[in-house]
């Protein structure tokens, strides 16, 4: 059952506070390297179906995370690593797309779900430490190694939840998570 993508992270009552759908605070460069524009995929599947999720394994990439888009294909999305398993957080910042997010142990298997809905948008004279603050935290409850996130609804009709395996080569993503100097 689901109980409710990568912007900033920020120690929060010592959890990783993970910031889902936003734009970026400081303008993009205005020629993104090429891996900038074409960040790597990674091939997971869940219940059966072969998802092309983009790869967000750097600082960099879980700080943009799905941010600045409007639309998540129904077969895409962005899958999470990090070196060593941690309470993990998700908010919906600035993000007019549902999102489903699964949080997996180092096999895959699926640890906690939630479905992320979109949050009204900062009002005018709104401070960003008060929009942050009212933002809604999804996760936390849970050390994780991995973080899946796909269109919203789509691990429901999937009949994706706790305890299910999602398959990919795990060990090769961890691997990368590792060696990638965190």
């Amino acid at each position: 059952m689901l109980r409710g993508s990568v912007r900033h992270r920020v120690a929060w009552w010592g959890l990783t506070l993970l910031v889902a759908c936003s734009s970026p605070e400081s303008p993009e460069p205005e020629s993104p390297s090429p891996a900038a524009r074409a960040p790597e995929r990674v091939n997971v599947a869940l219940a059966g179906r072969v998802f092309d999720l983009d790869f967000a394994l750097t600082p960099a990439q879980q700080q943009r995370g799905l941010g600045g888009r409007t639309s998540i294909d129904p077969f895409g999305g962005m899958l999470f690593a990090y070196p060593q398993p941690r309470p993990l957080m998700m908010v919906m910042r600035d993000c007019p797309v549902a999102i489903d997010v699964a949080f997996l142990d180092a096999r895959g298997r699926v640890l906690d779900v939630y479905a992320m809905r979109p949050e009204p948008p900062r009002a005018a004279g709104e401070s960003r430490a008060g929009y942050e603050a009212r933002l809604r935290r999804y996760g936390g409850r849970v050390s994780a190694q991995f973080a899946v996130e796909v269109q919203g609804g789509r691990l429901a009709d999937l009949g994706v939840g706790i305890g299910d395996t999602l398959m990919a080569d795990w060990e090769g993503l961890l691997r990368r998570a590792r060696g990638n100097g965190r």
